[in-house]
């Protein structure tokens, strides 16, 4: 099972993050990270984001609102980039953060909607 949720994390992980994410986060594992990084390529990437109970477009959402929500902000521009390929729209990233404002609070909203602007316009450029 795990070689399965290795194989299938590994290939969700570039479809979501692309090739030169992936390629720069395998170039910099260390044997300190390794069993971290098989970790979340098999539990998060091999089970959570290759299910098919959700669309990648709906795991984009949540995954951002649960980022902001726990301040977890040093992730949001990676998921932000991810939604080019995931399909939640620039509309969807400012829904989720609305959501965010009301259930965890405007000072963790306001953050994540200023990381969102400055990587979509990143992104535009």
């Amino acid at each position: 099972m795990t070689n399965d949720r290795r194989w299938a994390g590994e290939a969700t992980r570039r479809a979501v993050l692309g090739d030169a994410h992936v390629d720069r986060a395998e170039a910099a594992r260390t044997e300190f990270d390794a069993p971290f990084q098989q970790l979340i390529t098999e539990g998060a990437w091999g089970t959570v984001w290759a299910s098919d109970a959700l669309t990648r477009r709906e795991r984009s959402m949540l995954t951002l609102a649960i980022l902001a929500a726990t301040g977890s902000f040093e992730e949001i521009p990676m998921h932000v980039r991810a939604t080019a390929r995931t399909g939640a729209s620039p509309q969807d990233i400012a829904e989720v953060f609305q959501h965010v404002a009301i259930y965890a609070g405007v000072p963790r909203a306001n953050h994540a909607i200023k990381l969102a602007k400055q990587t979509l316009a990143e992104m535009a450029e």
